[in-house]
């Protein structure tokens, strides 16, 4: 492989095209040519929703993970059923860390209080189009007393809880069942690291 170069690249113009929920911008561009010279300027709309943090909460003792399932309109179009079974995640809020939202939201959507926490990864969702960027975690839990139901109705979440077994989740995985970028990454994840569970948080 050669030797990675850093280039330069210039925003010559930033519009806003809509503001709402999400917001939509036009930025015109150019940058640095791995040949040499520059590109000519050109324009891309980028959707900017904000960065996210997510969370697999793992209980360890009883070896099952708890995941949400919720509707998701993005999915309206692209398959039959737009409730998906998801990990907890939020909006990382002005003056947020990762690890707050974490913790945060799996009170408020699935009413787990996450002990110890370790970073998995984080990575940007789709940077063709959008700026989001995720940070993924594992989070222990006590899963013992869970409820049925989770979220805040005053953000209109309507969400159920699903407590599965480690290896209900693995098959799952394999069958294709799961089908959301954060869940497919932390359960492979996991499923690479789990003959190593006992030592997650020794570090």
């Amino acid at each position: 492989m050669s030797e990675v170069k850093t280039l330069e690249f210039e925003v010559t113009e930033k519009t806003a095209l809509y503001q709402g929920f999400f917001s939509l911008k036009r930025y015109t561009i150019r940058h640095q040519l791995f040949a040499g010279g520059w590109s000519n300027l050109f324009h891309r709309e980028i959707f900017e929703r904000g960065n996210a943090a997510a969370v697999l909460l793992l209980d360890r003792v009883k070896e099952t993970v708890v995941m949400v399932e919720q509707f998701r309109p993005g999915a309206m179009d692209t398959q039959e059923n737009p409730w998906l079974l998801e990990l907890v995640a939020g909006m990382i809020e002005a003056g947020e860390e990762p690890e707050q939202v974490v913790y945060r939201e799996s009170i408020e959507e699935a009413s787990c209080k996450i002990g110890r926490l370790m970073r998995i990864c984080d990575y940007l969702v789709s940077p063709g189009g959008t700026s989001e960027r995720v940070w993924l975690f594992l989070g222990e839990v006590d899963s013992s007393q869970l409820p049925e139901l989770g979220g805040l109705e005053d953000e209109n979440e309507d969400i159920r809880i699903h407590q599965l077994p480690v290896s209900a989740i693995f098959q799952l995985l394999d069958d294709g069942k799961v089908n959301n970028a954060m869940s497919l990454i932390a359960i492979q994840w996991l499923k690479i690291h789990w003959s190593n569970r006992f030592n997650f948080w020794s570090k």
